[in-house]
Order: C-alpha cells, then structure tokens, then sequence
C-alpha cells in the first residue's frame, strides 16, 4: 500500500504535522505516563517517513524516557506526538489528524495498566506491558514510553 499525506495540527492551529501513512491504524497506550499526558488512553497512528513539522516555535518537547519524548503545543497544551529521540519513529496523536475516515483501532499496548473502570468495546490486539517491551527488545518496534 502506497503511502498517502495527512495533516495534523494542535488546537489552536500554531503546530501543524504533515505525515506520510501507510495505514489508518489506530493503536491506544494505557501505560501510566501517557494516560497523565493525555488525559486518557494515548491513542496515535504510526508515522516514520517524511514527518514534517510547522511551527516549531510553539513546539513543546518533553523528555520522558531514556528513549522517547513528547511533543505538545506551548500555546494552547495539545497532545501531539511521542516520538523516538532519533525522530525516527513518531506515535501522532489519532485526535490531531484533520480526517481519518479509515481509521481502525487495532491494537493497544499496557493493557495490564488500563484501570478498570474503562474498556474498548471492540476486538483489538491486547498486549501488556512487559510483552510491548519484550516486543521492542527484540528489535521488533519502539516502545512509547
């Protein structure tokens, strides 16, 4: 499947993102870091590829792992992005995109750290934390923490 550009941008418009997406595929964080991040389940589309930023000026990062940091907007505090500190991998926040018509959630990640009182009412992969890691240890994927 050939790539196709979409655009994400914070609340107030100042940080836009241009992104090339393969899929529409949505994947949902429970971990503890991005649920006070984000207020919630941390729910992103991979991005690796001709990832371009705009305004920049207003762009907020927060290194929160030895390997990944958080970006946001300055101005008006929307959740936009965790990427890998090589920028090569990016986790757009879903919530930021302009259209997503074809979006599917399809996986989430630290199921084993999701509070109980919530749950997806669809079928996704389910993987718990120490099972993300390992995933990411084998070379497999990056984790978002």
């Amino acid at each position: 499947m050939a790539a196709k550009q979409f655009q994400a941008k914070c609340l107030c418009g100042g940080v836009r993102i241009d992104a090339d997406l393969e899929k529409q595929d949505v994947g949902a964080c429970h971990c503890d870091t991005c649920r006070r991040w984000a207020g919630g389940p941390f729910m992103a589309i991979e991005a690796s590829e001709n990832v371009i930023i705009a305004g920049t000026d207003l762009l907020g990062i927060y290194e929160s792992s030895g390997w990944g940091e958080r970006g946001f907007c300055n101005r008006c505090g929307s959740t936009l992005f965790w990427r890998s500190k090589d920028a090569a991998h990016y986790a757009i926040s879903a919530m930021a995109f302009d259209d997503l018509s074809e979006a599917v959630l399809t996986q989430q990640i630290f199921i084993d750290s999701k509070p109980d009182w919530y749950s997806f009412a669809n079928e996704t992969k389910s993987m718990t934390g120490a099972e993300f890691l390992a995933q990411f240890a084998s070379g497999e994927d990056k984790p978002n923490g």
